[in-house]
């Protein structure tokens, strides 16, 4: 889905391009970035507009950013499309990126996985890095395109090296089973770290069982129960679970059935049958004053954490 947040980071991208070359970037284009950064969006857009409809690619893909999210401008998501195709046509890669986004999610359009790969494909060959992640993706699940595990991480790899993270996790995961490359549970847990360390919770999850585990890296319960309370604390059930289970059994951290049921409290409540069954479970070694003790601490968790 194309939201602020999405709107912003490409902007960020953009930026950060400006950095290395300013060639075409005039000055009206600057005062509609300067305003977009004061959040004063319909200023941005009535910059960016003129230069859009005298063809100038950048602000085509700006003012079509701006339909698609609604900033400055009533959201339109066709409008967001015609403008993205103009920019696309002039090989403007940051379109190419959101029409091949747009015709994944279906937004706007019809979903189409075929037509999602064709504008992914050129703007993962201009190097952008969500591109080329998601491109390696429809690889891996075989989206559009027959199932091919090593097309997959030919495509996951310069993004991985590039630093997103979420293509970083994929590709971990893919070393972590010997998928498309060879099994390398160094490079796993490599990869996983680089990810981890910038939030990405399946990463974190994946970090805890290797050290877990001891896969690639020396067995540590204490550092397994601190990466799964990461992707716990992040609402993720499967590793509310565990970290249940490391408090339940005093496994890397003090044995405290109180804390145990209230993360596989959680848990349950996103319908993780393995919580609900581990929460029955550890129920029988409680008094009743430790359980509504654990009630209390989920119901404050969730009032927390209400935007998860």
């Amino acid at each position: 889905m194309v939201t602020m947040k999405n709107l912003l980071s490409v902007l960020f991208v953009l930026a950060a391009l400006l950095l290395v070359s300013t060639e075409g970037w005039c000055a009206d284009l600057q005062k509609g970035w300067d305003a977009f950064n004061n959040e004063d969006y319909a200023a941005a857009f009535q910059e960016w507009k003129p230069l859009a409809e005298q063809g100038d690619a950048k602000a085509r893909f700006l003012v079509g950013a701006m339909y698609a999210d609604g900033a400055g401008v009533p959201r339109n998501l066709k409008e967001a499309i015609a403008w993205y195709l103009l920019a696309a046509g002039q090989d403007y890669a940051l379109a190419q990126h959101n029409l091949g986004l747009m015709y994944y999610h279906g937004q706007g359009v019809t979903q189409d996985y075929t037509m999602a790969r064709e504008w992914l494909r050129l703007s993962a060959g201009h190097g952008v890095p969500e591109a080329q992640c998601l491109l390696g993706w429809m690889y891996y699940k075989g989206q559009g395109v027959p199932r091919d595990y090593k097309e997959a991480a030919q495509w996951l790899r310069p993004a991985a090296d590039d630093g997103l993270a979420v293509a970083q996790t994929a590709l971990g995961l893919m070393c972590l089973r010997g998928q498309g490359v060879p099994q390398d549970y160094q490079e796993a847990f490599r990869l996983f770290r680089h990810a981890a360390e910038q939030g990405e919770r399946v990463a974190q999850v994946n970090l805890g069982l290797m050290y877990f585990k001891g896969l690639g890296v020396v067995q540590d319960h204490k550092e397994a129960a601190n990466w799964y309370w990461f992707a716990a604390d992040q609402g993720m059930s499967a590793a509310q679970v565990k970290l249940g289970m490391m408090y339940e059994y005093g496994c890397g951290v003090l044995q405290d059935h109180v804390s145990a049921y209230m993360w596989y409290s959680l848990g349950a409540l996103q319908g993780d049958k393995a919580a609900g069954e581990r929460r029955s479970a550890v129920e029988k070694k409680m008094s009743p004053a430790h359980r509504e003790k654990a009630q209390q601490l989920a119901r404050e968790w969730l009032a927390k954490h209400r935007d998860i």
